[in-house]
């Protein structure tokens, strides 16, 4: 079992670095990719600042946008989570 975590300062802060590397990879920029999701491209920065943290809706639309499978993201994020436990 993993040990649990103190708040959840890392995980904002990885799930925005890796939404800027996915969001950079495909060229986009955070307007393109906020109006792909229909999301506001202020959150979209929020986001990858690590500032706030994406809904279920949200996650699934920014993986939507991006192209990717939410569960790769989610695994992704799982063996971050791995590492530093």
């Amino acid at each position: 079992m993993l040990p649990r975590m103190e708040g959840d300062d890392w995980l904002r802060t990885e799930f925005g670095a890796l939404l800027k590397e996915l969001r950079e990879e495909r060229g986009f920029s955070q307007a393109q990719l906020a109006l792909e999701c229909e999301l506001d491209q202020t959150f979209v920065s929020l986001l990858e600042r690590g500032r706030r943290q994406p809904t279920l809706t949200t996650l699934f639309a920014l993986c939507d946008g991006l192209r990717v499978e939410p569960d790769a993201v989610v695994a992704k994020l799982a063996r971050i989570r791995k590492r530093r436990g």
